[in-house]
């Protein structure tokens, strides 16, 4: 896999945590740490976005 394929990659993965943790934000059945756990991979992937790309 190419590094600008795997950043693309990882940028969709952000994007689909952005959208669940929203969605997750409006469901009153979703708990807090799940919230927080989401919110903590997408942290993580966008660090990865960053590392990434300054290096590209």
């Amino acid at each position: 896999m190419s590094l600008s394929s795997h950043l693309e990659e990882l940028k969709k993965k952000h994007q689909s945590l952005s959208t669940a943790v929203e969605s997750a934000q409006r469901s009153p059945s979703t708990s807090d740490a799940e919230i927080r756990e989401m919110k903590k991979q997408k942290l993580q992937i966008k660090e990865k976005i960053v590392r990434l790309d300054t290096s590209m």
